[in-house]
């Protein structure tokens, strides 16, 4: 007899949300120019959280220029001060934890146990890791003395909204760069915290200035004048038009964007241990991972046996309130995601694959979609093409190294793979054939800050993390 899991929700009453925000512009919180304002939503009630101000042309003016002004003063700071306002910030959000998982699952609709457990300590070593740079900047390779660009306009998606923010403004506070930051308009709140954690931080007024609307403002920033370099994390079609807004500018790029993970299962893979790095590498955060796992290639001799312990494993995740700490997968984060993930699925459907979705009762309120797998699937299918950026994983056999290399490659994208052997000689041959920025073995979804990250193709352009991160907001 199987045990039920009986309910263990977080207490909301850990975060006190506002009913208003303003924009962060030069240490102090203001209304949009305009007085416009939009409402932040909770994906798995859709409640409304807060009302958030809508930043507009004058306001992207006014936060490149208090970005401007500060310049000069912090990167003339000895590196180790720097580093000692980025260890102060990390201890902070260390020490505000608890409150900031509470508020990312709000404001997301990821499990709790996922904002706690892996992006919350992340953005915190994230801190202390480029703290630790702050003042050696001239040994790690980029000349005896690398200078800072200046302002940074950052521009972070909606799926990991905290540890997104961190990978952009630690490693460039950390070089003596200023920022401009805009979060995604479906989840400004975690950003909004982190503008008043560098107050508490005693951050100097205009080194980091936090503007939340929509893509209009992400797209003003982007193409100001006064920003030196711009980062962004998003959609592939989105990267694109920045490139092109950049192209024949001064401005430093960087960009990290779509892909179509391929997992490589071969026959002498311990099945117990893959399928949990199936089920890790794309039904984490709901599949909502630009590097998700979200094609499974696995040897043909071992499929029954693996898709049979899959669709045990996934009738066994727990699907529901992301304030719960059993849940194991919470919502969507937006209806807009939703109808799209569910358009995708019907068209894997309607080109001839078999679709299979794990049973489980799906709340009343919010935006929902159940673990599904399709079988079947060809390289023709959409659902292997296109990302879907959901909860859906997408299952296609090869029989020989050579054949799983060819179908894991035919991809536009190249952001990330797995391989699942007993063989390290197979790994590391397999690995150095695949185009992808980040390979994992016998894992999936595992990241570090001393580790880069990135893609090839159109999976973006540049590195974050580790001592390459540090490149990119240096004048190399």
């Amino acid at each position: 007899m199987a045990f039920e899991y009986a309910p263990a929700p977080e207490s909301r009453a850990v975060v006190d949300i506002r009913p208003t925000y303003g924009l962060f512009i030069d240490g102090e919180f203001r209304e949009a120019a305009d007085g416009k304002v939009f409402k932040t939503v909770s994906p798995s009630t859709e409640e409304v959280l807060a009302e958030v101000a809508d930043a507009g042309a004058a306001d992207v003016d006014a936060a490149v220029a208090a970005a401007r002004r500060a310049f000069g003063p912090w990167s003339a700071l000895p590196g180790a001060e720097r580093g000692k306002y980025l260890y102060r910030i990390a201890r902070i959000i260390q020490e505000r934890s608890r409150e900031l998982a509470v508020l990312e699952t709000l404001d997301n609709g990821k499990p709790i146990r996922e904002t706690r457990d892996a992006d919350l300590p992340l953005v915190a070593a994230h801190f202390f890791y480029y703290a630790g740079w702050a003042d050696k900047l001239k040994h790690a390779g980029f000349g005896p003395e690398p200078r800072p660009l200046g302002v940074a306009g950052q521009v972070i998606p909606w799926n990991f909204p905290l540890l997104m923010l961190a990978w952009k403004i630690a490693p460039a506070l950390a070089t003596g760069n200023t920022v401009v930051l805009k979060p995604a308009e479906t989840t400004p709140l975690s950003a909004l915290f982190f503008a008043d954690i560098c107050r508490q931080a005693g951050l100097p007024k205009g080194v980091v200035n936090i503007l939340t609307g929509d893509g209009r403002a992400g797209a003003a920033l982007v193409a100001h004048e006064g920003v030196d370099k711009v980062a962004f994390t998003g959609s592939t079609a989105v990267g694109k038009e920045i490139a092109r807004t950049v192209a024949g500018t001064r401005k430093k790029l960087t960009l990290e964007l779509g892909g179509k993970g391929a997992n490589i299962v071969f026959d002498d893979a311990p099945i117990d241990q893959a399928v949990e790095g199936v089920v890790n590498g794309i039904f984490f955060n709901q599949g909502q991972v630009c590097c998700a796992g979200s094609r499974l290639l696995v040897q043909e001799s071992i499929q029954d046996e693996l898709l049979d312990s899959l669709k045990r494993r996934l009738s066994t995740l727990r699907v529901g309130d992301p304030l719960d700490k059993n849940t194991d997968v919470g919502a969507i984060n937006s209806a807009e995601q939703l109808a799209r993930i569910t358009a995708l699925a019907e068209t894997g459907e309607a080109e001839g694959a078999e679709r299979w979705s794990a049973p489980c009762e799906l709340p009343d309120s919010g935006y929902w979609f159940a673990p599904t797998l399709f079988t079947g699937v060809s390289q023709a299918h959409t659902v292997a093409r296109e990302e879907i950026f959901g909860p859906v994983l997408s299952v296609l056999t090869f029989r020989t190294p050579d054949e799983a290399v060819a179908k894991a490659n035919n991809t536009p994208y190249g952001l990330s793979a797995g391989i699942w052997t007993e063989k390290g000689s197979r790994i590391l041959a397999v690995a150095n054939k695949l185009r992808a920025g980040v390979v994992w073995a016998n894992t999936f979804n595992k990241f570090d800050p001393t580790s880069p990250f990135g893609g090839y193709k159109e999976s973006g352009s540049g590195r974050e993390g580790g001592r390459h991160g540090l490149e990119a907001y240096l004048d190399v």
